[in-house]
C-alpha cells in the first residue's frame, strides 16, 4: 500500500498548523483498548504547539521526520530530531513539539503507534555481540526543565479519542528522574546492516533496528505468538 505525501502547510498564506493538528491517520489494525495492534500516521506542521502538550495513553509513538527538524520537549528533557533520526516516546509521556528554525518551518514525517508492549532492540542471535543498532547509540533527552506558571492545555489520547484539560503551570517542571522508561532518539546513519549475497539477498530481518516482542494470543487454542510490525532499513 502506498500513498502520496501530504502537502506541507504554507506559512506564506497564513496557514498555521502544529504537530498535533497536522497528525493524520493513514491505516491501522487492532484495538488500543485491548492493547493489540498498531496504527500508522503522517504529520505536517509549520508552527510550534505553544502552551499545549500531548500524551498518548494508547501506545508508544515512533516518530520519523522526513522534512524539517523538530524540537521535542518532554518531562525528561529535550530532543532535537532531524531527518535520518528516529525518536520513540513511550505511552503516558507528555511532550510538546516546536519548530526550531523560523526561516524554514516546513516539516513532514511519519509516526508509528504501537498499542502492544514497547519497542525494543531485536535479539542479534547468530550475528553475535555487535551489529544492527547498538544500544550505546540510543540517546536520552538533554536535561532541561521550566518553572513557569501559565494556562497550559494537556491533550490526552485514550481509546482512540482525544480529551483535553488545563493546568496552571507547565508540565515540564521535572528537575530530575531515574530509571530507563524515558524517550530516546537514534541516528540511523549509525546503523550497521548485516547482509550476505552469496546465494541471494538475505531476509529483511538483517536490517531491523526496532521491534515489538512476540506475544501469545489468548484467542488461539495453541497460543500462537503474534508478531507486530518492526522498523527496518533497506539499503
Amino acid at each position: 500500500m502506498r500513498w502520496n505525501p501530504m502537502p506541507i502547510p504554507d506559512a506564506a498564506t497564513g496557514e498555521s498548523v502544529d504537530f498535533l493538528d497536522g497528525l493524520v491517520t493513514m491505516c491501522g489494525h487492532g484495538d488500543p483498548m485491548g492493547k493489540e495492534g498498531c496504527a500508522i500516521h503522517m504529520y505536517t506542521c509549520n508552527a510550534s504547539m505553544g502552551d499545549k502538550c500531548f500524551t498518548n495513553s494508547d501506545g508508544d509513538m515512533l516518530i520519523v521526520p522526513q522534512v524539517g527538524t523538530l524540537d521535542i520537549t518532554t518531562e525528561f528533557g529535550k530532543i532535537m530530531l532531524a531527518p535520518h533520526e528516529i525518536c520513540v516516546i513511550q505511552r503516558g509521556v507528555r511532550f510538546n513539539v516546536g519548530i526550531p528554525d523560523a526561516a524554514a518551518p516546513a516539516t513532514r514525517g511519519y509516526v508509528f503507534e504501537l498499542y502492544q508492549g514497547h519497542l525494543q532492540l531485536p535479539d542479534l542471535g547468530p550475528i553475535g555481540a555487535n551489529g544492527l543498532a547498538n544500544a550505546r547509540d540510543f540517546l536520552y533527552p538533554c536535561a532541561a526543565f521550566e518553572d513557569r506558571d501559565c494556562e497550559y492545555t494537556v491533550i490526552n489520547k485514550f481509546g482512540g479519542k482525544f480529551f483535553s484539560a488545563t493546568t496552571d503551570h507547565s508540565p515540564f517542571d521535572v528537575v530530575g528522574w531515574t530509571g530507563n522508561y524515558a524517550p530516546y532518539k537514534y541516528d540511523l546513519d549509525k546503523f550497521c546492516c548485516m547482509n550476505s549475497v552469496t546465494f541471494g539477498e538475505s531476509k529483511y530481518t538483517v536490517a531491523q533496528f526496532t521491534a515489538a516482542p512476540l506475544r501469545s494470543s489468548p484467542h488461539h487454542p495453541t497460543r500462537i505468538g503474534l508478531l507486530y510490525p518492526s522498523s527496518q532499513i533497506t539499503p
